[in-house]
């Protein structure tokens, strides 16, 4: 079968999975793609590489589009967001050192408490360095809501440092952090490594966050519309691959070869699983939808995510929120994702947005075959935020 090249970037990162997947166990193929897989140093590398046509789709940071949107970062370029590679995924470690401190206080809480463990920070009244991988990312959207949410002196004891994430445990072992909020495999490395422990799961924060997306030039999407819908259906059947369980140790095995991630597969089945060993010690925990890659709708690119991106960037930033909400919300192209999954029979939402945060419980929503159940997508402090308040 004929095949046409796509180049795309991606970071070593467990949530790479789903292009690496259709790549490896030919649904590229199967849809005539032949996709080239280029690794990056840092997500600026990636962002640049697919704003100057270097490649043309990445593996990308949910907020990297939205941020371009708003103006932010000095690329005017506008991305598309055509899809949500995976839900969740990240981990907050915490050095030794602030550990110790966490233990000797008797305030360290469990490891799925977010609000315990954001007001045992602050109980300590002292600056923290935190790494985090890119100014526009998840994680520095969750650590912002997270710790101000929990009493957390943000604008006098937050000193957030960028830091790719596979240098993230050297960063917290040799001394240059004391916390850090960054994607797996390399929260568990730190952990190998006795650099630091895992104070909490992203999920904890959020219980269904869109982590990252496949992300392509707006004018590319236009101009490739027929290759767009390839790339599209390609993604979205290595992600139902993917969530089955029983492929979580061929997942894993394929993730670990020497051009992708390049660390032991144990390591990086954790974060596919769940079961994550929380400190030397050996302990561990199962996290809840650690990381999704399809079930849920975890593949639809909800306007509504976009949005919530888009309002907390604004209050960050000093921007306006209804625009921003706005601005953000029309980069998550669900309409690509319905027209170009439509042959593949997929069981969308009917809707293009919801409730972020008002579900509790699973529950089956409308949608193109009447069989989709969306799943919890609480907000550790109960907060819902509505992409339409004024229609309330």
């Amino acid at each position: 079968m004929r095949t046409l090249p796509l180049s795309i970037g991606f970071m070593p990162l467990v949530d790479a999975a789903p292009l690496i997947i259709a790549r490896e166990l030919g649904f590229a193929e199967e849809e005539g793609l032949a996709l080239n897989l280029q690794s990056a140093p840092s997500w600026s590398t990636l962002r640049d590489r697919l704003v100057l046509g270097q490649i043309e789709a990445a593996h990308m940071l949910s907020p990297v589009p939205v941020a371009m949107a708003l103006g932010l970062g000095g690329m005017p370029t506008r991305l598309d967001a055509l899809s949500i590679l995976s839900m969740n995924g990240n981990v907050i470690g915490i050095s030794n050192a602030l550990s110790d401190q966490l233990d000797k206080s008797g305030s360290r809480p469990d490891f799925l408490d977010a609000l315990g463990a954001g007001r045992a920070l602050a109980s300590l009244k002292t600056p923290l360095r935190v790494g985090i991988p890119f100014p526009f990312s998840m994680h520095a959207e969750l650590l912002h809501y997270w710790l101000a949410a929990s009493g957390f002196n943000l604008s006098q004891s937050l000193d957030l440092r960028t830091i790719p994430p596979p240098l993230m445990a050297d960063a917290i072992a040799a001394g240059e952090i004391d916390a850090f909020c960054v994607g797996e495999p390399w929260g568990s490395i730190t952990v190998e490594n006795g650099g630091g422990t895992l104070l909490l799961p992203g999920a904890a924060i959020w219980q269904f966050a869109p982590e990252k997306v496949l992300a392509v030039r707006h004018d590319w999407a236009n101009a490739e519309d027929d290759l767009t819908g390839r790339l599209i259906r390609a993604v979205y059947k290595a992600g139902r691959w993917l969530s089955r369980h029983d492929k979580h140790s061929t997942a894993a095995e394929i993730l670990s070869w020497p051009e992708y991630l390049a660390i032991p597969a144990e390591i990086t089945e954790r974060a596919l699983t769940g079961r994550l060993l929380i400190d030397a010690r050996g302990r561990s925990r199962h996290v809840p939808r650690m990381m999704e890659f399809f079930d849920g709708a975890a593949t639809f690119p909800w306007k509504s995510q976009g949005a919530w991106i888009g309002a907390h960037m604004a209050a960050r930033f000093g921007l306006d929120r209804a625009q921003s909400a706005a601005s953000a919300a029309a980069v998550f192209r669900t309409d690509l994702s319905r027209r170009h999954l439509a042959p593949l029979g997929a069981d969308l939402p009917a809707a293009s947005e919801k409730r972020e945060g008002a579900l509790k419980k699973p529950i089956t929503a409308a949608s193109t075959n009447g069989t989709l159940i969306l799943g919890p997508d609480r907000f550790f402090d109960d907060q819902v935020f509505d992409p339409n308040p004024s229609e309330c």
